[in-house]
């Protein structure tokens, strides 16, 4: 019998660092790796699912979702001009992104990441027959962006542009001057944006942070409730955008995935209720409340620097002085907590761990503890 042979696309992808780690874990290892709210998903967003299980059928919705629920996401951004058809919603924000890139990306085309970014992005990016290239969000500024290494990595090769703010791994946002940079340096250029705006509405700046769709009309929006209403395992994103990309993208949609869950649809229509933005403004405190705690708690403990978030639920350490972030990584695992070693996420976070504060202050302070007993076996 003929062996299994991965096709060519496929040859050399693994599961994400992220996910491997989190693998070699031990039992009773506190979690300050995997990004996932622990805070109950708003009991607005529950009752509407109860009612729908109970009182309805639900069988497939239209293949882009439901149209009230993808034209109160279309009010989220002025450019759509609250029109559904510009709108599909999908199974987690990860589809989405999934379907922007095989959509707009063919063979031999660059796509500009930033450097630190998502895991995802190189991958997908190879699975859609793209290249990857970066731009440096620089250490040295906490990883806030530089105009310069943005217009530095754009060429006339470059098809799309991935942005997210606020980001994942280092939790910065990009700036009203920095989204005019964007949208200058690409003013005359061919090239699509990728907004990823998972997080946008988990920030602790002053106000929401602006969407890049605002400055720059070839914009698409990745977004949806994962992370602001802790409704990770509901797969509830969408994706939106100029009608020529969504049209295609929803083909390729009906494909992949045929429609979001019906259930997680209906319960998301609440999720623009003023109880449910009640909700939202809880979570923020909540978090922010949790991301002091855990920077005071790494200062005074540890004596590392961080990399101070404007929103997200994640903090870049710096461990350059105890070796590579990997094996900082092990070692932490050897003591019973769960980090990111910063390497997976491109090469300006190599020395660095993503720590998140998606647990209660306690928790935060013995997994900053476990971390202490295992820098000074490195040492």
């Amino acid at each position: 019998m003929k062996s299994f042979a991965l096709p060519a696309r496929l040859q050399g992808i693994q599961k994400s660092v992220i996910r491997q780690v989190f693998d070699r874990a031990r039992p009773g290892s506190i979690n300050l790796g995997l990004g996932e709210p622990d805070v109950p998903t708003p009991e607005v967003i529950r009752r509407a699912a109860v009612r729908a299980i109970t009182d309805e059928q639900n069988g497939y919705t239209s293949q882009a979702g439901l149209p009230e629920l993808r034209k109160l996401v279309a009010g989220d951004y002025a450019y759509l001009g609250e029109n559904p058809d510009r709108v599909i919603i999908t199974a987690g924000s990860q589809e989405a992104l999934y379907l922007a890139l095989l959509t707009l990306v063919d063979d031999g085309d660059e796509v500009l990441l930033p450097n630190p970014g998502f895991v995802a992005y190189p991958t997908i990016v190879r699975m859609a027959g793209g290249e990857a290239q970066f731009y440096r969000l620089p250490r040295f500024r906490e990883f806030g962006f530089d105009a310069h290494e943005f217009r530095r990595a754009l060429t006339p090769r470059t098809k799309v542009v991935v942005c997210v703010s606020p980001s994942n791994p280092t939790g910065r946002t990009l700036s009203h001057d920095d989204l005019v940079s964007i949208a200058e340096a690409l003013q005359d250029h061919d090239a699509y944006v990728i907004s990823d705006e998972i997080y946008r509405d988990l920030y602790y700046t002053d106000e929401r942070p602006e969407s890049l769709s605002s400055f720059f009309d070839r914009t698409i929006v990745i977004g949806g409730l994962s992370k602001s209403m802790s409704m990770t395992g509901w797969r509830l994103g969408w994706l939106a955008g100029g009608e020529e990309v969504v049209k295609a993208a929803l083909v390729l949609h009906g494909y992949v995935t045929t429609c979001a869950s019906a259930v997680s649809q209906k319960a998301s229509l609440v999720a623009w209720s003023d109880e449910a933005e009640a909700a939202r403004a809880a979570f923020r405190e909540t978090f922010r409340s949790r991301r002091d705690h855990l920077l005071q708690l790494i200062y005074d403990e540890l004596g590392l620097n961080t990399a101070t978030p404007d929103g997200a639920f994640y903090t870049m350490v710096d461990v350059r002085s105890y070796g590579s972030s990997m094996a900082v990584a092990e070692a932490l695992l050897e003591a019973g907590v769960i980090t990111v070693p910063g390497g997976a996420f491109g090469s300006e976070s190599e020395g660095y761990l993503r720590v998140s504060f998606c647990a209660d202050h306690d928790t935060l302070a013995e997994g900053v503890q476990r971390i202490k007993r295992g820098l000074q076996k490195l040492r």
